[in-house]
Formats: C-alpha cells, structure tokens, sequence
C-alpha cells in the first residue's frame, strides 16, 4: 500500500507537466491583437482668415424731416403712417385758396406791366422817327426811352411775382423729400403751420439700403496694421465684406460692405467706429436694431487647423491631441489653441504641417499603441453610429422573418 503511493504522486506530476506544457503551446499559438484602426487628419499649413465679431446697431441710410415751405391751414393728410413713400408724393395739402388769389392777383399785375411795356414800345418808336425828321426834340426821345426800359423792368418784376405766386401755391402740397418709410403723423388736420416753425409733420428714413454702425477697440486695430506691416498677416481680397449675425443668433442673408472707419478714437471709450452698408430689400433690418457684425480683416499665413473633435482635455484643462508617428505608434502631444475657425479650432502651438492627427477611434488607444490610420471623412457618419444603425436594420430584419 506504502509503495504505491510514490508511483501516484510520479503520475500526477507527470500529468500536470503535459497539462502546463500544452498550455503554454496554445498560449503561444495564439494570435496578436491587430493594431486599431483611426481616422486621422492631416495638418497643412493654409492661409486663415482673420475674422471679428463686433457690437452694432442698424441705422437708416437717410433721414428727412417733412417740413412746410408755406404758412396755411393743413387741410389733408395723405400718407398712410408706416407706409413706403417715393420722393415727390404729396403728404400734406395746406389750404391753396389764398396762394389761388396771389397768383390771380400776380397775373393781373403782369398783364398790366405788358400793357404799360406795349405803350412805351409805341411811343419810343414815334420818337425815334420824328427825332430822325427832326421834328421832335432829343429830350423827349431820351423820355420814351428811359419809359420803355422802366417798363420793361416792371414787366420783369411782375413775371417774378406770378413765379413766386405759382411756387407757394405748389408748395401747398407738401412732398416727400426722399423716398423710404414714413412714421407717425406729427400733426393732424385743421393744424395751422408756419414756413419760419420748427415744427417736423412727419420724418422719413430711407432703408434700403441701410448702415450698421459698430465699433473695434483701438488697440486691436493698431495690433492687426502692425501685423500686417510686419508680414505676420497677409490682406484679404474680400477684407472689404461684411456679414451680420441678427440678435437672436440667426445670420442675415445678404452680405455688406465697409464703407469707412472713423479717423478719431473715441476718447471715453478707445473705440473707433466703422461703417458698413447692406442691402435690406423686404425691410428685415429696420434702425436701432442691435446686431452683431462680423468682418474679415486679413488673413493669418501658415495656420494649422485640426477639427474639434480631435482635441481632447485632461484633468488639468490642458488640451491634448493623438498623434500617429512615422511608424504607426500613438504619441500624446500637448498643444496651444487659437480661435475657432467653422468646426476647427486654429492650433498656435504644439503641432506642425504634414502630421496625422487622430479624430476617430480614441476607444481602444493610448500612448505607444499600434494603429492602423486611414484619412478622416467628415461626412461619413461615427463607426458608433454606424454600429448602431447595423444593429438597428438587423432587428428590423429580425422581426419582419418573424
């Protein structure tokens, strides 16, 4: 019994030495982990485009105040309040009868200056004759000619009396000024309006097109001429457009353009104002409005841009992209961001042009990991997503065999 048991205890060993051993066979057997696949994208230095959002406000391109020409009675108000107006349309009528009687009166006056003027003819034509005779003396030929040019001369003065006469009579109708939309009526009728009055009826402002108004700190003008001067940035072609961002966030359609900047700064607040003019055909923008502008002052040469989505964060803040080497490795490399640029964030440290940058596929890497890159489509959808929308038409699938 006692000599058995140093044959079991041989036996077992030797079974579990050919268990180890065929272990170890599979365990060397079996296959490697292939490396991960990721989208990268790849840096390129490009020019950038050095746009700023700045605080505005809409004002109208032209205003006018309507005013009387005359003193009367306003008898009718024409105008519709709110309406659009074009340049010459009657606003207002001030009651015409009297200016009606002055030019009654002034045509009265011409027609006898006319008369008078047709006699002094006359009668410095006979004098002429009979002087050429020598029958009438030179004292009464120089008479009838001093009478006809005095004749002449109130002939001239009663036309300018008809021509004033007939003006205020049309300046009864009181016109637009400009075209554009017209407000509130300031008077009413039976209103008495005075020529040498102070009183506006009403106020005009053209709208189309119409200025934005915003203002850039000083010193942010002096930083970009600087960086132009120095070669740092390079002028836009298109630096003269516009565009506007609406105060609810929504962008307005059309662009603008600059029209100039102030020469002065502001002295209570560094600001320098600039200009710029937009279309605005159906009345969308309309004055006082606040809005944001955005204008493209230069472009910024030799930027590196990557998408946003390949930037990553640590527990410090400190923003961090993947990086594929030369011989498919990840690297972490810590880098230094700018301004946001559509769905890019501009990097001014920390990368350089040509270097792959991983944007998809951070699940299963991390610093010296074997991967496999492949270009980043930004229009494809996440592999995520597209699991999902497998997994999805499969149990679609599912359920219809069933």
């Amino acid at each position: 019994m006692h000599m058995n048991r140093p044959i079991l205890a041989a036996s077992l060993a030797t079974v579990l030495f050919l268990a180890g051993c065929q272990k170890n066979e599979e365990q060397a057997a079996a296959p490697a982990f292939p490396p991960a696949a990721v989208a990268v994208f790849t840096t390129a230095a490009e020019p950038l485009p050095i746009t700023n959002e700045l605080p505005g406000r809409i004002t109208p391109t032209r205003i006018a105040e309507v005013r009387p020409r005359v003193s009367g009675i306003v008898v009718d108000r024409v105008f519709e309040q709110g309406s659009m107006v074009k340049e010459g349309d009657v606003l207002y009528r001030i009651d015409p009868a009297p200016f009606q009687v002055k030019v009654d009166s002034a045509e009265a006056t011409l027609k006898r200056a006319l008369a008078v003027r047709d006699q002094a003819k006359q009668t410095a034509e006979r004098q002429s004759r009979l002087k050429e005779a020598q029958v009438a003396a030179v004292q009464q030929y120089d008479d009838a000619i001093a009478a006809l040019a005095q004749a002449e001369a109130d002939v001239g003065i009663a036309e300018a009396g008809l021509a004033e006469a007939k003006l205020n009579l049309q300046y009864a109708d009181v016109t637009a000024p400009i075209s554009g939309r017209i407000g509130r009526a300031l008077i009413t009728e039976g209103a008495l309006v005075s020529a040498n009055g102070s009183e506006n009826l009403a106020t005009i402002q053209q709208l189309d097109p119409i200025y934005a108004d915003f203002t850039q700190s000083a010193t942010d003008l002096i930083r970009l001429r600087k960086a132009l001067q120095d070669g740092q940035l390079i002028s836009a072609k298109n630096e003269a457009e516009v565009k506007l961002i609406l105060d609810d966030g929504t962008p307005y359609g059309l662009k603008g353009r600059l029209l100039f900047s102030e020469a002065a700064v502001d002295a209570t607040t560094g600001q320098v104002t600039l200009r710029g003019e937009f279309p605005n055909p159906n009345n969308d923008l309309l004055p006082g409005m606040y809005v944001r502008v955005q204008i493209q002052q230069g472009l910024e040469k030799d930027a590196i841009t990557v998408p946003q989505q390949a930037v990553q964060r640590n527990n410090a803040g400190q923003s961090q992209v993947y990086v594929v080497t030369s011989d498919k490795k990840v690297e972490f490399r810590n880098v230094t961001l700018g301004r946001t640029v559509g769905e890019r964030w501009q990097v001014t440290a920390g990368l350089k042009a040509g270097e792959k940058v991983i944007v998809e596929g951070f699940q299963k890497i991390g610093p010296g990991a074997a991967v496999e890159p492949s270009d980043w489509n930004p229009s494809a959808k996440p592999a995520a997503e597209q699991a999902s929308a497998a997994a999805s038409a499969d149990d679609k699938s599912a359920t219809a065999v069933k």
